[in-house]
């Protein structure tokens, strides 16, 4: 177990559905410096269980309850993709920090409204793009820093596989769901391209943008056969890296997932797995200065308990954000709504000021 700190981040999680079950109490509960203060949901037998199981200091059937309680610090936005940025904004205006859920928004305006409130109060907001604290994608990172030098090319790909549950119900635990939970209006996943954009596509294209930095400009093609979707997508990045960005939901195989990363003294080889196997990518770093290759273990593998943990080194000490912010958010919201306009005309989309929906 991870040693507590005598200080933690009084941390109120909104929602005690699926992925707060799966992720995020129990990051609450094993973080060294935050802990589960308050727990909210509309559904009174839902919040019954999860507060009897992870025990919170307080409870709450009512957000805006919980957002005046004085002594919670900061939430964590644990519902569905279309309340992200309303609640979002009530914290941000009640005085807390937030970790939001990804994606951070489903259309560039309401990301926008939101970042306006960000700037304004001064308040942390951080995404919940988790997989910057895969320890092997830090130890990427850490080279493309250090030593890879001048950046090529970047070919990455997130792959979901028909066996995906069969495989992750063998590994966690049976959610406990209610017929009282609260729900958006009509069904998110009616759209299916939409909805796998936003739930997988956030991933692919935040990973991207963690190893190469701003997307300048997208051209993308969809084709949907037998119940699956493939976007492969062409990328080019602000400072001249070529990218090839290939979502597929879902593949006829494992779980397939990774980026291999061309660089001037050096290249990279990853390979990503299911992140509720808590297991951190196998990367393969090889430097041209040493003619060899390095493979960092990355044995810590809980993603979530890590991303909560930077979160709250950045409220509670100052230090740099490690995770994604507000800004981040944004580009991944218009990089995937230029995706989605450009599988529409065919044509390549500028990113930087692309304002629309997934």
């Amino acid at each position: 177990m991870v040693k507590k700190d005598a200080r933690r981040l009084r941390v109120g999680v909104l929602g005690a559905g699926p992925i707060a079950q799966f992720a995020h109490l129990e990051a609450c509960v094993k973080a060294r410096n935050a802990e589960l203060f308050a727990l909210c949901d509309a559904a009174p037998d839902l919040l019954a269980r999860m507060a009897a199981t992870y025990e919170p200091a307080r409870r709450y059937s009512d957000y805006d309850t919980m957002l005046a309680d004085p002594d919670v610090e900061a939430v964590i936005i644990a519902v569905s993709d279309a309340f992200h940025v309303p609640m979002a904004l009530k914290a941000i205006e009640a005085g807390k920090h937030v970790l939001c859920e990804k994606p951070l928004g489903v259309d560039v305006a309401e990301v926008l409204r939101l970042r306006e409130a960000v700037r304004r109060t001064g308040l942390v907001l951080q995404v919940g793009h988790m997989k910057r604290f895969d320890p092997g994608l830090e130890a990427t990172r850490a080279f493309i820093d250090d030593e890879i030098g001048e950046l090529l090319a970047l070919k990455a790909w997130y792959c979901d596989s028909t066996h995906r549950y069969t495989m992750t119900d063998a590994v966690q635990p049976l959610p406990v769901v209610s017929k009282s939970a609260k729900k958006p209006e009509g069904d998110p996943k009616a759209d299916r391209a939409r909805y796998y954009m936003l739930a997988h596509g956030s991933h692919l294209v935040d990973t991207a943008r963690f190893l190469c930095g701003e997307i300048d400009w997208v051209r993308a093609r969809l084709s949907e056969r037998f119940g699956a979707y493939c976007w492969f997508v062409e990328t080019g990045f602000r400072n001249g890296v070529l990218g090839h960005l290939d979502l597929t939901v879902a593949v006829r195989m494992d779980w397939f997932e990774g980026f291999q990363l061309y660089g001037e003294h050096g290249s990279v080889v990853a390979r990503t797995y299911n992140p509720w196997y808590y297991r951190s990518s196998d990367v393969e770093i090889f430097s041209e200065r040493e003619a060899a290759y390095r493979r960092p273990l990355g044995a810590d593998g809980h993603f979530f308990r890590r991303q909560l943990e930077g979160f709250a080194d950045t409220i509670l000490a100052g230090a740099p954000m490690r995770g994604a912010d507000i800004e981040d958010g944004l580009a991944s919201v218009r990089a995937m709504a230029a995706i989605a306009r450009s599988v529409k005309t065919g044509e390549a989309v500028g990113v930087a000021d692309f304002e629309g929906a997934v």
